[in-house]
């Protein structure tokens, strides 16, 4: 593909995802599924340009509206031109030779368009006089949470969720262990080294064509992000357990969960979602995972919860969250929220924390998880359980990690709280609780 092509590629997924057809992964796969002809390269050019759009659109946006003067729409055409000067660096001619209008790639710039790229031209992406919001590039209703999560630490913690994150592969313990693995990736030409915090992770040193791996078709890696896998591992799932992954989703945590158990025990991975469970069950078979059944639930208040209430030795619960802790990967999720999203969310994370709460025996554990970075969905969900709850005590992230991962966690107080720029992970929230063995659960309800 030409450059030209490329960029044209860029603005229609750009489009895409501004019509709220899709998340920009979704919109970007489908894009090259039906078009099994662009190749590697093509992709990963393609890729950066709608990254680096999608991460910096309050700053772009800023500039169109202060150069464009409203005479050029603020649009993915328009946002790509902008990065192209701010971010890319590209000259004005290199620009004009691109958008020629020739077959498959963009159409000439008009004389607005014009004018905008010879004006940006000498600015940087970021401006003294933008507002903190638009500089971070977050939406502004957003801005006071954040400050709440990270005080003083703001900054550098945007600045890492503006950055592309790298590759994390988890192990699995079913089919091989770290170091062996690691060789076999290092015969395919694929170099990784061992994550900080888990046992089971491997970070990539250059992105790879994972799918076509022998490693990855026989089931010894799957990608997850260190943070996640870290999450699963605080469960402390054993073999001959009894466990639940209430929101399981495509089954990433179920994986993980499952090859802890060594496939000895049960594990119910639950979803609303049928599809979503049949792409677990895809990852389960190449896995060579056999003890997991897959359910799908109606909701939080299924029959199924109350038929089994006090019956799982773990239940796992990573709640539906605003997504904020993988900006990184998916940083058009933020555009795509606002403060209604959060009550909404917040009302429903603490009604399933309260279901699958029921399914705890006495002396069980119940696993809470986001990956959020926000203190409304992390550490203030956790609060408000506790006190409405007397028979769940909370197991210190401290304690719970020393039994399962070894050495000193991260960070300090009754919580994990994991985050790009302090960890280099995704941000992660993890809440441990513990039913008390004398029974004194409030009345069950429908």
């Amino acid at each position: 593909m030409t450059p030209g092509a490329q960029l044209a590629a860029a603005i229609e997924i750009l489009s895409a995802i501004d019509g709220g057809e899709r998340p920009a992964d979704d919109a970007a796969a489908d894009y090259f599924r039906r078009r099994r002809y662009i190749g590697a390269k093509d992709r990963a050019e393609i890729a950066s340009h709608l990254y680096a759009v999608l991460r910096h659109r309050a700053a772009l946006d800023w500039w169109i509206d202060r150069i464009g003067g409203g005479v050029v729409p603020v649009a993915a055409r328009s946002r790509v031109l902008a990065h192209l000067v701010l971010s890319a660096l590209w000259p004005p001619e290199r620009i004009a030779r691109c958008c020629d209008g020739d077959r498959f790639r963009p159409a000439p710039l008009s004389f607005a368009e014009k004018r905008l790229v010879e004006r940006l031209v000498g600015h940087t992406l970021h401006h003294p006089e933008m507002p903190r919001a638009v500089r971070n590039d977050v939406p502004e209703w957003l801005l006071p949470h954040l400050e709440r999560a990270f005080g003083a630490d703001l900054e550098r913690e945007l600045a890492a969720l503006n950055g592309p994150a790298p590759v994390d592969l988890r192990v699995n313990p079913l089919k091989g262990d770290r170091e062996e693995v690691r060789r076999r990736l290092i015969a395919e030409g694929v170099a990784a080294e061992p994550t900080p915090f888990s046992p089971l992770g491997l970070r990539l040193r250059a992105r790879a064509p994972l799918s076509g791996l022998v490693a990855f078709k026989e089931g010894l890696v799957e990608v997850q992000d260190e943070g996640s896998q870290v999450a699963a591992l605080l469960a402390d799932a054993r073999p001959g357990m009894r466990v639940v992954d209430f929101c399981a989703g495509a089954g990433g945590k179920s994986l993980a969960l499952a090859a802890l158990m060594r496939n000895r025990g049960k594990l119910v991975a639950c979803d609303v979602s049928a599809r979503r469970l049949e792409r677990a069950g895809m990852r389960l078979r190449r896995a060579g995972v056999n003890n997991v059944e897959r359910r799908v639930i109606a909701g939080e208040h299924d029959k199924w919860v109350k038929r089994h209430k006090e019956s799982f030795d773990r239940v796992f619960v990573d709640v539906p969250c605003l997504g904020t802790g993988t900006w990184r990967r998916n940083p058009d999720a933020k555009w795509h929220v606002g403060p209604a999203d959060l009550a909404e969310l917040m009302a429903r994370q603490r009604d399933i924390l309260k279901s699958a709460a029921r399914l705890v025996r006495p002396g069980g554990r119940l696993v809470y998880a986001t990956c959020s970075l926000l203190c409304e969905e992390d550490e203030d969900q956790a609060e408000v359980f506790l006190a409405e709850r007397p028979d769940f005590a909370l197991v210190p992230a401290a304690e719970a990690w020393c039994e399962t991962i070894g050495g000193m966690m991260p960070g300090d107080g009754p919580y994990l709280r994991l985050s790009p720029a302090r960890h280099g992970t995704d941000g992660f929230f993890v809440a441990i609780f513990a039913r008390r063995a004398s029974s004194l659960s409030p009345t069950d309800e429908p």
